[in-house]
């Protein structure tokens, strides 16, 4: 049996800057909806949060869809 270390070095490498890429956008998402609780509880708007976090979970559904379809094609 051999291994192609080179495609499974390339596997992992792309895994783990799309996991990171992943948990950065959904805790972008997570703060724009905190900051606009924050803003609600001080009498304000922050509109511009909520659309960046929705931004930010329809960018994480979007990627996690992407990845099913590769799984599943």
């Amino acid at each position: 049996m051999k291994i192609d270390w080179s495609a499974l070095g390339s596997v992992f490498g792309v895994s783990l800057v799309v996991t990171i890429g992943l948990v950065t956008l959904f805790t972008l998402g997570v703060m724009g909806l905190s900051r606009h609780e924050r803003a609600q509880a001080d009498g304000g708007s922050a509109a511009l949060a909520v659309t960046g976090a929705y931004a930010c979970f329809a960018a994480c559904l979007g990627a996690v869809a992407y990845g099913i379809s590769l799984i599943v094609a």
